[in-house]
Formats: C-alpha cells, sequence, structure tokens
C-alpha cells in the first residue's frame, strides 16, 4: 500500500496550483473532440497528445485522462481494478480524483455516473446514463500479427483482417479450439477489428447493443476509441466453432454463493483447495446483502 501512503494529500491537491479535475481546460478540450471523433467512427483508433500524469504509465494514464476530461461537478465517479474496488491502483486513482475535483465517489455501480475500470465490466447492466471508461494497455488488435504500425493502418483502411483470421483457424489446428483469452478481438458495427482491453471472454458480448457509452484510453499508446450506445460488436467466430465465455463447472462464490458471474479462483491456505469468489466485489456485497 506504499503508493496509496505516499499519495500528496487532499489539500495539496486542492490548492490554486491545480484546475478542476486536475487537467488543464486546453487539455480536456482536445480529449473530448478526439472522443468525440472516437464516437463518430465506432471501433477506430483514434491519435491524442497524451500528458504526462502524476502516476506511472501503463497504470491507466489514458483511462485516467478520458475520466478527468468528461468530469462535470455533478458527477459521480466508480473505479475498480479487475473487479476490485480496493486494489492500489483503483484506491490511487479514486484519492487523485477526489482530492482534484472534489466530486463524491461510490463502490455501488448504480450510484455511478462514470466508471473508469481496468481488465473487467462491472456484473451490473449499465445503464444509458452511465459512461464506462476502459483503461487499454495495446490498442492495436493487429499487433500480433504484425509489429508495423504502418501496416497496420493499411490494413484497417482496406479492412483487410486475413491474418487475423488466420492465427485463429491456425489455434484450432493446433489445441482444437480458438484458445485466446482476454482482450479477445471483436468486430465493431461490421468494419473495424477492435481490442476490447484484457477484459475476460465473459465481459466481450456485454459490449453488443449495450445502453451506456464505452471509451477507451491508452495513455502510452496514445490513443483513444468508442463503442456508442447501441452499436453492434460481435466477437470473431467460425461458424463451426463459435466463440465461447469462460466456464466455472457450476462452481460458485464463497461469499455470496453465485453461479452466475466471473469468479477468481483462490487457493486456501488451510486446506490447499481452490475455492472461487466473485471478481466483482461491489457486486458480490449487494449480494450478500440480499442473501
Amino acid at each position: 500500500m506504499q503508493q496509496v501512503e505516499n499519495m500528496p494529500s487532499r489539500r495539496s491537491f486542492q490548492s490554486a496550483d491545480y484546475n478542476f479535475a486536475f487537467l488543464d481546460e486546453g487539455s480536456k478540450r482536445e480529449i473530448r473532440r478526439k472522443s468525440l471523433k472516437a464516437v463518430a467512427i465506432p471501433g477506430y483508433q483514434v491519435a491524442f497528445a497524451s500528458r504526462e500524469m502524476p502516476i506511472g504509465r501503463g497504470w491507466g494514464t489514458g483511462g485516467l485522462q478520458l475520466t478527468l476530461s468528461l468530469l462535470g461537478r455533478e458527477d459521480c465517479l466508480k473505479v475498480i481494478d479487475q473487479g476490485n474496488d480496493d486494489s492500489v491502483n483503483a484506491v490511487s486513482i479514486r484519492r487523485l480524483v477526489e482530492a482534484t475535483s472534489g466530486i463524491p465517489t461510490t463502490e455501488a455501480t448504480a450510484e455511478a455516473s462514470i466508471i473508469q475500470s481496468r481488465h473487467r465490466i462491472p456484473e451490473e447492466r449499465l445503464t444509458r446514463h452511465q459512461v464506462l471508461v476502459l483503461q487499454v494497455p495495446q490498442p492495436e488488435p493487429l499487433r500480433k500479427v504484425e509489429r508495423s504500425e504502418e501496416l497496420t493502418r493499411i490494413r484497417h483502411a482496406e479492412m483487410d483482417y486475413s491474418a487475423m483470421w488466420l492465427t485463429l483457424y491456425e489455434s484450432i489446428v493446433k489445441w482444437g479450439d480458438i484458445t485466446l483469452g482476454a482482450d479477445y478481438p471483436v468486430m465493431v458495427h461490421d468494419r473495424y477489428i477492435m481490442a476490447p482491453s484484457p477484459i475476460p471472454r465473459w465481459d466481450t458480448e456485454k459490449l453488443h447493443m449495450s445502453e451506456h457509452l464505452t471509451l477507451f484510453g491508452a495513455g502510452r499508446e496514445k490513443k483513444v476509441y468508442a463503442i456508442p450506445p447501441y452499436t453492434r460488436v460481435v466477437p470473431l467466430q467460425f461458424d463451426d466453432y463459435p466463440f465461447g465465455v469462460e466456464s466455472f463447472h457450476d462452481a460458485a462464490c464463497r461469499r455470496c454463493g453465485s453461479t452466475h458471474t466471473f469468479l477468481d479462483e483462490v487457493q486456501d491456505e488451510a486446506s490447499g483447495q481452490t475455492i472461487y469468489q466473485c471478481s466483482d466485489t461491489a457486486y458480490c456485497k449487494q449480494q450478500e446483502g440480499r442473501a
């Protein structure tokens, strides 16, 4: 927890030296304009001038910049890291936003107007009044098959995705199935192949025709892209090898008993056995309260 303890205090952040929500207004306008372009062209990666942030690149600077540019004084923010509200990364980002904006934060998904997440989409269904911001380490879905940025741009422009389909076919030939896990590539609006960020396959189908706006930010790669509400998002698949989500073999959460959520495997120190619990900690607490 050293990173959290060393965060500057709320008092120092709220001095006259800092603008509302940390970023200057010019930076916010530029990020908003690029976000609007991303919304207008679903799945298309839009370059933006990624700013230096008070957290290390790779810790969610792209998502944080999107969040800070969207925040208004009436908003309420939720920050999660792999479903957890209490991880070091989530707590650090939440404290930074609280200290520089003064807006309320929450762990309850339904109360938040903006949700910033790393590697998970909340189990609770989001509404049209909410915005989901996903942190992205690698925005280019073709990077696994093409190392050149110039050539990936050409492939997207020409809609030449044959190398990606070949990768899926080779996986079937070698392993008998498509073995890609998190960050499973999707086709957006029947036009662009997109990286949905390292969310598990369990969450991928939540993007299809969703009511909410989803924004993706990659600070290190300086890219933003978006899935507007009610947009067609389809995982890549073959007719005879359809897309499938993770299976937990009827396992249940040890805390709330849920069998319909994404579960984390936990090693019980006493028995040495593998037990399961909900990845989404806020949803798990909510289910416990209803039990």
